[in-house]
């Protein structure tokens, strides 16, 4: 099992996605000899989960079943334990786009926080590419570093515990992309465009409140950066159910006899319907341009 490269079968030490319904799934450690207690009863990790195939149906002891998923970093953001606030799917396909990373990228982020970003750049990435990641709270890098062996990614991610305003990202002239996510990036974008290769390079910063993304936005002229956008990612999902709509009686039509209508006609169609409430702002996403030295 690896977070970047798809497996068949579910063996001992792998991490694996127990879904019990859309809004129900918790990741588990496999272990011979575990258990793990559900709703629908226990999952027997050596009997239920070892050598089953990812994907398979596991009825559980009190009768009831779950799905074993492989994990993907889009199942790992809603499920992850959270050290910190996280990036959701909506913001990171926008910033891995934006950002133009492919396989071999080079990438340097901060603060690593949760993981919840690092993985998905850790797949698109792979299996040539290189995460650089830098976060200022101790405990925090060491579990990220205890999450990526787990997930058998360690190879392509380095983990610094610094501070990136003060220290940097360890590294000069090499990475293709830039992400930041701290309380003031301008202070690091001279450190950013250090770490830049001297072709130039994509740079994202993520910061919940205007005031942070204006003085980013000024760091980033001072520093010579170009193409300079900042972009805000709103989601809107409509729910498409089957209703039951009356149709109008608008009386006899000319000509024909004049029957009343004594009964209620209706037709059933499918419909959009948009959400009463719905995610507001998590934060804006400010992208530049390195030009070449």
């Amino acid at each position: 099992m690896s977070f970047v490269e798809y497996s068949e079968i579910i063996q001992e030490g792998d991490v694996v996605i127990i879904f019990l319904g859309h809004e129900s799934m918790m990741p588990i450690k496999v272990q011979s000899g575990a258990q793990t207690q559900t709703r629908y009863g226990v999952i027997r990790h050596s009997s239920d989960l070892i050598g089953q195939r990812f994907g398979s149906k596991v009825t559980c002891s009190k009768g009831g079943w779950v799905y074993v998923l492989h994990p993907t970093p889009e199942l790992w953001t809603v499920n992850l334990p959270h050290r910190t606030q996280i990036l959701y799917t909506t913001d990171i396909a926008n910033i891995t786009l934006m950002l133009e990373l492919k396989p071999g990228s080079v990438v340097c982020e901060s603060g690593t926080g949760s993981g919840s970003l690092s993985h998905s750049i850790l797949r698109t990435i792979a299996p040539t590419g290189h995460l650089h990641t830098v976060e200022f709270h101790a405990q925090r890098a060491e579990k990220a570093m205890q999450e990526f062996k787990e997930h058998k990614v360690s190879h392509l991610v380095t983990v610094r515990n610094q501070d990136v305003c003060k220290d940097g990202f360890g590294i000069t002239a090499i990475a293709d992309a830039v992400f930041l996510d701290i309380p003031s990036p301008w202070e690091a974008i001279t450190h950013a465009k250090s770490a830049m290769k001297r072709k130039g390079g994509r740079l994202c910063s993520f910061s919940p409140c205007i005031e942070q993304v204006q003085r980013t936005c000024e760091a980033l002229l001072d520093h010579g950066f170009e193409e300079i956008c900042t972009l805000e990612v709103l989601l809107r999902v409509h729910d498409v159910r089957t209703v039951s709509l009356p149709l109008p009686d608008f009386g006899p039509e000319e000509g024909s006899a004049d029957i009343p209508n004594t009964g209620n006609t209706s037709v059933i169609c499918r419909t959009a319907t948009p959400p009463r409430e719905m995610a507001g702002h998590t934060g804006y996403l400010t992208f530049a341009t390195k030009p070449r030295d």
